[in-house]
């Protein structure tokens, strides 16, 4: 039936028939050639861990093969570099088989099958570079400059494990949308230990867009076996501060902490099974207090300006009152969640908090260069944080939120049930490829109002509820930034 098919639709009957792959592991393999004839091969780089085809994490040398197989592929990857007469650094992809434990047959076992080579460096080249001890840019500028490899296969040793991190500005909670903004701050982890190595484009003030790859850095780190590669790489991350753009940091180290990553056991589609569980959208009570703690802060009076007379009570934002200090109420809103309501009464100092119906806990908070050290309930953290543009970030351990205060009139119509409407806002930064209201007209829930496109992908931005568009922001081809006002849609009264 399948040579019918195909000779009713192409007038030609033959099929070309592949293997397939239940959990297939993608390995390359890294190669550099002169223009001499000489060819080597810098062993492989696993590069399983994907999301949306693209890789997130790296490294060298793969929990999987052993030896003979290294060479095998390795050895397979100089052919084919031989055979097109290839000069420069460059990268022989593989798809491979695991096998192995699953009864197959005898002769079976670990599989590699050709994929594509890439004729040029690949972004996660610095993890062959730390356990090579080669600098893989040096060599192609010596290569195009007609000279001949300075040393041969039996020379190249490999020293210990490298695992790369990248860096995206991306949200893991919205399906890795990109996202944007501007550097507010930057703590770069290179120092936290040995062995960690730092890639990055960015500094404090770079604007974040849509115009180019949203890859911000990659985190490298080296150490004498895997597992202590893993832990410098988790303590780096959990070390990098980044705020004014949200990242993927956070999604990273959670990656890390998988059972099956941690044991190697790794293949293309172990993201999409576990995203639930590596992904969540929800902010730890200690990131509200952390941000009303700053907010508490930024209102405190100037320590560095002499006083020129009494201080007006009035004029501390303690919640002064005869009898009871008063609480003071924010409405704050993290990556597009419900406002949470956090009641905070007292000074910096020494406050109590209160998140949503939970507890009220003793604080007290100070600043420290560019972040705050607050103590909850006796314990203390250093918090990252940063205000701009009505947004206050807080950073800890890696993970990024972004709080929004929830005004006064918008809380009253959150509270009103039958305004489900509402202002829809840009989920990344991009273009409006695709406009199909104007203002005026009716529309119905879940259809779509315009497209939002970014890095090759659309996104339609859709009506919440049965209503009329009150206001439209944008037009085609318009650039937007992420969370910029795209349309309000008034819901239907009844």
């Amino acid at each position: 039936s399948a040579r019918r098919e195909a000779a009713n639709a192409f007038g030609d009957d033959d099929l070309l028939l592949e293997r397939f792959i239940e959990r297939p592991r993608h390995i390359e393999i890294q190669v550099l050639a002169d223009g001499h004839g000489n060819a080597v091969h810098l062993g492989e780089r696993e590069c399983s861990l994907q999301r949306r085809h693209q890789k997130v994490i790296e490294e060298c040398p793969s929990p999987l093969l052993d030896g003979e197989m290294r060479e095998r592929m390795g050895g397979a990857a100089i052919e084919v570099a031989r055979a097109c007469g290839y000069s420069n650094a460059g990268t022989v992809e593989f798809i491979v088989s695991d096998e192995r434990g699953k009864g197959a047959a005898a002769g079976s076992g670990i599989a590699f099958f050709f994929l594509e080579m890439n004729t040029r460096l690949q972004v996660e080249h610095p993890v062959t570079e730390q356990v090579y001890g080669i600098d893989l840019v040096e060599w192609q500028l010596r290569v195009a400059a007609r000279e001949p490899l300075g040393f041969e296969q039996d020379d190249l040793t490999p020293e210990g494990h490298a695992i790369e991190a990248r860096v995206y500005a991306e949200d893991p909670a919205r399906g890795f949308l990109p996202t944007g903004g501007t550097v507010l701050h930057l703590r770069d982890p290179a120092q936290y230990d040995g062995g960690v190595r730092i890639d990055s484009g960015i500094d404090v003030g770079t604007p974040v867009g849509s115009a180019y790859d949203p890859l911000l850095a990659k985190v490298i780190a080296h150490g004498r076996d895997r597992g202590e590669a893993l832990r410098k790489l988790d303590g780096a991350l959990a070390g990098y501060e980044l705020l004014g753009v949200v990242t993927n940091i956070g999604f990273l180290r959670a990656l890390l902490a998988d059972a099956d990553v941690r044991s190697g056991r790794l293949d293309t589609q172990l993201i999409d099974r576990k995203l639930e569980v590596l992904v969540s959208g929800r902010v730890p009570d200690d990131g509200y207090v952390a941000a009303a703690l700053g907010h508490l802060l930024a209102l405190e009076p100037d320590q560095h300006v002499p006083s020129t007379g009494p201080v007006d009570p009035f004029d501390i934002p303690g919640g002064w009152r005869v009898g009871e200090h008063a609480w003071t109420l924010l409405r704050l809103q993290a990556g597009g969640g419900q406002p949470v309501d956090v009641r905070v009464r007292g000074r910096a100092s020494r406050a109590q908090v209160q998140v949503g119906d939970g507890a009220r806990v003793a604080t007290s908070a100070s600043t420290s260069g560019d972040g705050v050290v607050a103590t909850i309930e006796g314990r203390t953290f250093r918090y990252a944080f940063a205000e701009r543009g009505g947004v206050a970030w807080v950073g800890h351990d890696g993970h990024t939120w972004a709080f929004r205060e929830e005004d006064e009139l918008a809380a009253a119509r959150h509270h009103d049930t039958a305004a489900v409407g509402g202002e829809l806002f840009a989920p990344m930064p991009g273009t409006v490829s695709v406009v199909n209201v104007a203002k005026g007209d009716r529309v119905s829930a879940g259809q779509t109002l315009l497209v939002v496109e970014a890095m090759k992908m659309e996104h339609p931005i859709t009506a919440p509820v049965d209503g009329v568009v009150a206001t439209l922001h944008v037009g085609p081809g318009q650039a937007v930034a992420m969370e910029a006002p795209l349309v309000v849609v008034e819901a239907e009264r009844t």
